[in-house]
């Protein structure tokens, strides 16, 4: 086969991999485009307020991730039970989502609650000795208490919606993440600001918007999944036990524990890094939050793509058609990193301008703008190691995946951000690059690993 047949595919090939993709990349450019609004409205109140609730949403991500990984072991087996029709398999792997979750969620309001004041104070570090960082912390624990309340239907909501993309429903998901964010704006709009005669509220408004568009988010996709049985025939019928065959959930925690166990270390390893990075002052907390939100705008497609290459090449993995299933998933990684160096090349050209949307320092503005370009240009790196990543993930291949992924960032990058922070005197911008420069080694790992076929592997049973 020649390298033009291996890296592209024809017509049927991109009308298949856009019809599962686009959904996600509207579901998430929606709402990392309401993200970015919601980002400057607490960014206009004041740099102190976008700080508190840029360290508290950290928090939260490490939960946040915690559930993905929860629901990405179980959701590699409910892909490949689709892909060969077992429909009580994926009622299985519904069930073990629940379960896992509903511990998961339990544990994070423990921490949360007890050590949320604690945790905040880790990443105020006031070089200046201004004083910020009090009022930095009061804003913080206030948005987190207040996101406790979205929880519960952020978990529901995330079981849910992974069940039926595994099975190629991802236009519903769109829709009710749709309906989530319009939601979500409007009541940042009032609840910030106090529109309409509603008192202005600050990041406890931003808070209440967004406790609020998860519990419409959650009710939308949990209506329609059991009014439209003839759509969903897998989950008909999911909730008549919870027990699952103790064959199957020993293969879903053996294969889904490392899974488990990355996206946790991997939340948490980000944590640490801002952590390290946070040490040469507020300012750089919130230049980050700022180039991080903006980022995020502009990564759904290396978000899609990760997304599309699970479903589709977990789902022919499943079929047993393991020779498509790997020609597949060379093309949709070409075409991955393809499409991130157009849109890395436009994000660096627009880097200066989104930093004067805030209500903040030239200090923080010329920070945010820095972090910005080093994340475009690295952005085709990103986008090698996430469909690498998803692609290791739909074989079953969990523990590689985990050496992949949260053994590298442990290993080097951790250790590298911990050393140039603490004990050199070398300035954010340079320390930064060098930290995210280190994933170039990592894709050097993930192109061997993906080549190997380590991962081309069939797991499930069709009856």
């Amino acid at each position: 086969m020649s390298v033009r047949k291996k890296l592209f595919g024809d017509r049927a090939f991109y009308k298949m991999v856009l019809a599962v993709a686009v959904p996600i990349i509207i579901q998430n450019g929606i709402t990392n485009f309401v993200g970015l609004l919601d980002n400057i409205m607490v960014g206009q109140v004041g740099t102190q307020q976008m700080s508190g609730v840029a360290v508290a949403n950290q928090l939260l991500f490490v939960f946040n991730l915690c559930v993905f990984g929860v629901i990405s072991g179980a959701g590699i087996f409910g892909a490949q039970f689709y892909g060969c029709g077992n429909y009580e398999g994926v009622k299985n792997a519904f069930r073990f989502k629940l379960l896992a979750c509903g511990v998961l969620l339990l544990s994070g309001f423990l921490v949360l609650t007890a050590g949320g004041r604690s945790l905040i104070s880790l990443y105020l570090n006031d070089t200046a000795g201004s004083g910020d960082a009090a009022g930095t912390l009061s804003y913080g624990y206030r948005y987190l208490l207040w996101m406790l309340a979205g929880l519960p239907p952020f978990v529901m909501a995330q079981v849910y919606a992974s069940t039926l993309r595994e099975a190629g429903e991802t236009v519903l998901p769109m829709k009710a993440g749709t309906a989530a964010v319009l939601v979500n704006l409007v009541l940042n709009y009032i609840l910030i600001y106090g529109k309409f005669g509603m008192p202005a509220l600050g990041v406890v408004g931003a808070a209440a918007a967004t406790v609020a568009s998860r519990y419409v988010e959650c009710l939308i996709v949990v209506a329609w999944t059991h009014r439209n049985r003839e759509r969903v025939p897998y989950l008909d019928g999911v909730y008549r036990t919870l027990r699952i065959p103790g064959r199957l959930a020993r293969q879903i925690f053996v294969r889904g524990f490392p899974l488990m166990i990355n996206e946790a270390l991997w939340a948490a390893g980000m944590a640490i890094l801002m952590q390290c990075y946070s040490v040469r002052g507020l300012a750089v907390i919130a230049g980050l939050n700022i180039s991080s939100t903006i980022s995020n705008l502009f990564n759904i497609a290396i978000i899609a793509s990760g997304n599309a290459v699970s479903i589709i090449v977990g789902q022919l993995l499943g079929a047993g058609k393991l020779k498509e299933a790997k020609e597949t998933d060379t093309r949709m990684i070409s075409f991955a990193v393809e499409c991130c160096i157009v849109i890395g090349a436009l994000l660096a050209v627009l880097a200066p301008l989104f930093p004067r949307m805030y209500n903040t320092t030239e200090e923080v503005r010329a920070l945010a703008e820095r972090f910005i370009i080093i994340s475009a240009l690295l952005m085709p790196v990103q986008a090698f190691l996430n469909a690498s990543y998803f692609t290791l993930r739909s074989g079953g291949k969990t523990f590689v995946t985990f050496l992949f992924d949260s053994g590298f960032l442990w290993v080097a990058s951790i250790p590298l951000a911990f050393t140039l922070s603490r004990f050199t005197s070398i300035p954010i911008v340079p320390l930064y690059l060098i930290c995210q420069m280190v994933d170039i080694l990592k894709a050097v790992l993930g192109f061997v690993m993906v080549r190997s076929g380590v991962w081309i592997h069939t797991f499930v049973e069709e009856t």
